[in-house]
């Protein structure tokens, strides 16, 4: 029976997987308790308007590169 080879291989897999925790950690650092009616000051913090949009476009930066590296290929004997 003839082997496949997958165009992704397993490391790719697993850089995808991290980089998918890294943009839901961005997503969750630009979260937080709703409001309600009256007005919380708290959504113009730091935390929500640059280090979570920061955090997640690393992540997505991260797939990118996740997606497109390659292994470097062993010796076949």
């Amino acid at each position: 029976m003839e082997e496949k080879k997958f165009v992704i291989s397993k490391i790719n897999y697993i850089l995808i997987a991290v980089s998918l925790v890294i943009i839901v950690i961005g997503f969750l650092l630009m979260g937080g308790k709703p409001s309600g009616v009256e007005f919380n000051p708290d959504i113009f913090s730091t935390r929500r308007i640059v280090v979570g949009p920061m955090v997640s476009f690393a992540g997505f930066l991260f797939m990118i590169f996740a997606i497109l590296y390659k292994p470097k290929s062993r010796r076949e004997e």
